[in-house]
């Protein structure tokens, strides 16, 4: 499962632990504050946010971006020590176009 991983510490110490806690789990640093895998297990995954859950205090923030849990793409937020979860379905319908209605043509003025 592709896991990507968006830090926002409180502190330099509490930056350290995570980034430290991600390296460990295979995690490679895509961009700053955000790091990526694509070999997460559920069990490691499950693990590493215990793992986050215990060096993180209330300042801290952290969001889970995985695809594909189920046929779903899942953001995972930990926000003031609290874990919020949204799941969305991928592919939605396309929109079917909606055929115009025929405007009649104004008449040609004859002089």
């Amino acid at each position: 499962m592709f896991v990507s991983v968006v830090l926002d510490p409180g502190s330099p110490d509490t930056a350290r632990a995570m980034v430290s806690l991600l390296t460990q789990m295979g995690f490679k640093k895509a961009q700053r504050s955000c790091y990526e895998s694509m070999k997460v297990s559920v069990d490691d995954l499950s693990k590493l946010k215990r793992e986050i859950d215990r060096v993180t205090d209330y300042y801290d923030s952290v969001r889970f971006y995985q695809f594909p849990v189920g046929g779903l793409f899942v953001i995972t937020e930990l926000k003031e020590k609290r874990w919020r979860k949204c799941q969305f379905q991928g592919n939605p319908a396309p929109a079917k176009a909606v055929p115009k209605k025929a405007v009649p043509k104004k008449p040609v003025a004859r002089s």
